[in-house]
């Protein structure tokens, strides 16, 4: 728990918009409170974020309204990548801003103690984290296919060791990826050879690399092993 003397209401944190005869220049973030006096020409008057000053704005740091209705500390409704903007906003105050302290409201309550607002944020935040470590593992073990089109000929997909924006040893063979819940079948890149993802040691692999995944769909009228497959139009 933050000393009384740490804590603002809201009416005091109003006093900190960079005017002249105000005490400072302060902004909040999910209920913290950073001296943002530094970076004076973005966030006091007349700066292209002094919008942010004196106040909890919290949503418009992941939503970019930075209109009064958009200015607020409400979060409900956010999708994950909003969720995980806030989490990188956070990041970047704590580490190149002052903390000064707590805002007494939605995220903390009289005493500087969390309120389930933000416990809830918080778990929020945490399940976005794990949804993007699972996006990178994913995009790593399957890296996205390149691809072209043309009326003459088609759709063209290969793969190559950069495809994706994914450098590796390896190039993969194209592929559908199913995802349960997901509409689409994108096309990745698979490994051909070697054990499966994740299983080094696996005597059981038969050296096919990820092509036995059951997400998995070849593309019909493609060799089961070509760098490349074209669906006529």
């Amino acid at each position: 728990v933050e000393p009384r003397a740490h804590l603002l209401s809201a009416a005091e944190l109003r006093r900190y918009r960079g005017a002249p005869g105000e005490p400072g220049l302060y902004l909040a973030l999910l209920g913290r409170v950073f001296d943002v006096e530094r970076g004076r020409k973005h966030y006091g008057p007349g700066g292209a974020y002094s919008g942010f000053a004196g106040r909890d704005a919290t949503r418009a740091f992941a939503s970019g309204d930075f209109s009064p209705a958009g200015l607020v500390d409400t979060v409900s409704g956010l999708s994950p990548a909003q969720l995980l903007s806030i989490h990188s906003w956070l990041s970047f105050y704590s580490d190149n801003y002052e903390p000064v302290g707590k805002l007494v409201g939605r995220f903390y309550d009289e005493n500087g103690a969390p309120t389930e607002a933000l416990r809830e944020v918080e778990a929020a935040i945490e399940e976005a984290l794990k949804l993007q470590a699972e996006s990178d593992q994913e995009q790593q073990q399957f890296p996205p296919c390149n691809s072209e089109w043309s009326s003459a000929k088609g759709t063209r997909f290969w793969c190559s060791r950069e495809s994706g924006g994914v450098p590796r040893a390896w190039a993969g063979v194209p592929r559908r990826l199913h995802r349960p819940g997901s509409q689409g079948t994108p096309c990745v890149c698979v490994r051909s050879s070697g054990p499966p993802w994740g299983q080094p040691g696996s005597s059981q692999h038969r050296d096919r690399g990820d092509l036995n995944d059951p997400r998995l769909q070849r593309y019909e009228g493609c060799h089961p092993l070509a760098e490349q497959c074209v669906l006529p139009t």
